[in-house]
Parts: structure tokens; C-alpha cells; sequence
């Protein structure tokens, strides 16, 4: 490492010690009650940066346990106003995070919210596949990683991964990407109506293929990847990953500098098999090169196919090294930002072939600047971050989730905690 690179990462780290210091009192953090029960914005999403911290080493878990305490401390909404970012099933999340390292603590309290989680998603799939029965497009939040039955199954996985519910999610995923006629017209199965907002949309005029990680089929492919390779497999599950894997290779497109993928594509486009043209966009998680590289990569893994590896592999690298994508990034947030794009980028490292592995790494730096430049005063940039009254101090958007990932790519290893399991990167 040289001097310049230890400076960038040493920077960044104490970043993300000062947010954790001047978060380390949810009595003195501002939220709406719209956000408190949400891992995206609110108290579940800040626990995980101090149970992160406490696994490491780098905290007491004393703070960790006292943002759990702040995030149940009012009733936990269940039921059909839950999904995985919000209520019961997000505070389980980061519940399960610090148990695994706290063996027999918070047992009774996990025990009671993966039996009602277990119970929405069962009820969830049951529905969808009514819906399928009777012809219908589903919802984005039907399927997707953040409000549908994909963020349900990467919950399962981890808490219940020889459970009957978890195959049945897996079951309807495989479900999921098979074709389905409507109105006439042949469409992927996750066509929604919808615009990619999931209300009505007039620049969306028959609605649209999804294809990001948070709300379209990249996160259906990273959790059917991730089951493979966790052993868990369901009837057709080889031939699922095979379609959504063809569909993002037909609307694959080459910049010059690597390939992108479109965040949707348009009921116009479909017909005419022909992308619209459009201005450069970010690389992010939510959407785009970055989340769908690493949903390739897993996929290529679970199924022992090494060109196809390399291929994602090498997608991330050339889209961390472009500028035009990268002048496209605007903000330093986990979602869609320049802390995500180094957390990916760690993380396809973690497997990738020697020879991408050391690319990735060397952009690492860069990214980490990126955020937060060598030479800025942390506290005061920590300050700024949590004040944010448009992003706030949560995880996806904000503060604690910019800390995480600085955290874990900082320290150039894999976080000690499956705080990223939601995410589906890992």
C-alpha cells in the first residue's frame, strides 16, 4: 500500500468512527415516525452500524443493544403492512445480526418475529401464486428485494434455510421468470403495469421489466444464487438463474468501455427489441452495473461457470474506472452512491479471480476519496451526513449505511456481521 492509499483508508475509517460516535445516543437522533420501524431510514438500519462495531471490536455492545431497545420499543407493525425494510421482519434482521454473535441472547424475542415473519411470507406467496393463476402482472412489491418476497427469502435464508416456506418463496421465484401471456403479448414473468415508481405511470404506457437489485429480477437472480450456494435448491432452480441470466444478456449493451444494463426496459422497447437511447447512468446497488455485476458473479459461481464470472468481474471493474458512469454518481450513499460502489466493489473482490480481485482493490481508494477526501475533518463531515434533512442518518440513504461500508471496505475484510445479507450482495 502506499502512503497516499493507507491515508485515504485510515480517512474514511475514522469517518465512519466519528458517525458512530455522534449516533451513539438514539435519544439524541431526530426520526418521523413514518421511519422509526424502517431499515432503510430509521432505528433497525443504525442498530446494524453498532452491532457491526460491537462484533468487530470497535464498540461496546452496549450501544448496539441500545438501539435495539429504541427500535421495539413501540409495537412492531406485522402483518400485511410489514415487508422486509419496515417493521417486524427489518427488526428481525438486525436483531439476527447481533444474536449471532451474542449466542442464547434476544432467542425468545427472534424466535416470536421469524414465526410471524415465516407466516407473511407464506401468506405473501400464497397470494402471488393466485395472481399467477388467474393471468395477472404482479406488483413490483409482490417480488422485490425491498418490500416483496425476494428480501423475505434472503431473511429465510439465513434464519430458516431448511424451512418449507423458504422453498416456497424459491418455488415462486422459479415461477416467477417464466413467461406469462397477457393482453396477447408474450412478457418475462415479472412484467409489472406499473412505472418503476409501482403507480401508474404515463411514461411507462404498458408498464416495464424491472432489471435493478432493490426492485427488480437482478435481486430475484442474487437470491437464487445465494441459495445455490448455500445448497439449497428447488425444482427448476438451474433453468431460472439460465432465464434471467439470457434476458440480461440480450439487453446487454457496450459502451466502449464494458458492458451496462438498462434499469428497466419499456413495453416499446420490448416490442421493437431496441433500448431507447439515453444519457449515462450511475453503476449503484438499486440499479445498474454495480449490483447486477455482483448478482452475475453470484450466479456464475453457484453454477461453475468461470467466463461468465470474469465477464461480471469485469463489468465492475470497467465500470469503476469509467468516468462517464462514474461523473454519473452524485451523492456518497450506500443505495446509490460512492460507499455503495466500494462496498460492491470489496465484495466481488472477496471472490473474485486473482486477476480482477487486484483491480477491484486498487479502485477501492478512490472511492473511499470519493466520500470523504484525505485531509477533511470527520466529525464535521459526520455532522453534515446525519443533519441531512433529505437523507438522514439511515442506512440505505444516509449516515449509518455510508459508515458500514466504509467500515468493512476500510478494513479490507468482510464484515463480521451479515448486516449486508438484505442487501443480497453477500
Amino acid at each position: 500500500m502506499t502512503a497516499q492509499t493507507v491515508q485515504t483508508v485510515q480517512t474514511a475509517l475514522g469517518l465512519a468512527d466519528a458517525v458512530a460516535e455522534q449516533l451513539a445516543d438514539p435519544g439524541r437522533v431526530s426520526l418521523s415516525a413514518a421511519h422509526r420501524q424502517h431499515l432503510a431510514h430509521g432505528l433497525p438500519g443504525i442498530a446494524l452500524l453498532h452491532v457491526e462495531r460491537a462484533a468487530a471490536g470497535l464498540g461496546p455492545w452496549q450501544r448496539a443493544h441500545d438501539w435495539l431497545e429504541a427500535a421495539s420499543r413501540e409495537p412492531l407493525t406485522s402483518g400485511p403492512d410489514s415487508h422486509p425494510f419496515y417493521g417486524a421482519p427489518a427488526f428481525a434482521h438486525a436483531l439476527a445480526c447481533a444474536a449471532d454473535h451474542l449466542p442464547g441472547s434476544y432467542r425468545r424475542a427472534l424466535d416470536t418475529l421469524d414465526r410471524r415473519t415465516a407466516a407473511d411470507a407464506s401468506r405473501r406467496v400464497d397470494a402471488a401464486h393466485r395472481r399467477i393463476d388467474t393471468g395477472r402482472l404482479p406488483a413490483l412489491a409482490e417480488f422485490d428485494t425491498v418490500r416483496g418476497l425476494t428480501g423475505y427469502g434472503a431473511h429465510l435464508l439465513r434464519r430458516a434455510p431448511d424451512s418449507c416456506v423458504l422453498r416456497a418463496v424459491l418455488d415462486y421465484c422459479v415461477r416467477l421468470t417464466r413467461p406469462i401471456t397477457h393482453d396477447g403479448e408474450t412478457l418475462p414473468g415479472w412484467w409489472t403495469p406499473t412505472g418503476p415508481s409501482g403507480r401508474p405511470d404515463e411514461r411507462f404506457p404498458g408498464g416495464h421489466a424491472n432489471n435493478g437489485m432493490a426492485h427488480g429480477i437482478g435481486g430475484v437472480l442474487a437470491l437464487l444464487a445465494v441459495a445455490a450456494r448455500h445448497g439449497t435448491f428447488v425444482a427448476g432452480h438451474d433453468e431460472a438463474v439460465g432465464r434471467i441470466l439470457a434476458w440480461l444478456d440480450h439487453w446487454q449493451e457496450d459502451t466502449g468501455r464494458g458492458p451496462v444494463w438498462p434499469y428497466w426496459v419499456t413495453r416499446v422497447e420490448l416490442r421493437t427489441d431496441c433500448l431507447s437511447p439515453s444519457t449515462p447512468r450511475r453503476p449503484s446497488w438499486c440499479y445498474g452495473t454495480a449490483g447486477l455485476a455482483r448478482a452475475r458473479q453470484l450466479a456464475a459461481l453457484a453454477l461453475g461457470d468461470t467466463r461468465r464470472r470474469l465477464d461480471a468481474e469485469n463489468a465492475l471493474v470497467a465500470a469503476l474506472t469509467d468516468p462517464t458512469q462514474l461523473n454519473a454518481t452524485t451523492d456518497n450513499t450506500l443505495c446509490h452512491g460512492f460507499a455503495g460502489l466500494a462496498h460492491i466493489a470489496a465484495r466481488v473482490a472477496d471472490d473474485a479471480h486473482p486477476s480482477t480481485a487486484g483491480q477491484l482493490r486498487a479502485v477501492i481508494p478512490s472511492l473511499l476519496a470519493a466520500v470523504h477526501p484525505p485531509g477533511a475533518d470527520p466529525a464535521r463531515t459526520a455532522a453534515a451526513l446525519i443533519q441531512d434533512e433529505e437523507r438522514g442518518p439511515g442506512l440505505l440513504d444516509g449516515a449509518a449505511g455510508i459508515a458500514l461500508a466504509l467500515l468493512s471496505t476500510g478494513a479490507a475484510e468482510p464484515p463480521r456481521t451479515a448486516w449486508d445479507a438484505c442487501l443480497l450482495v453477500a
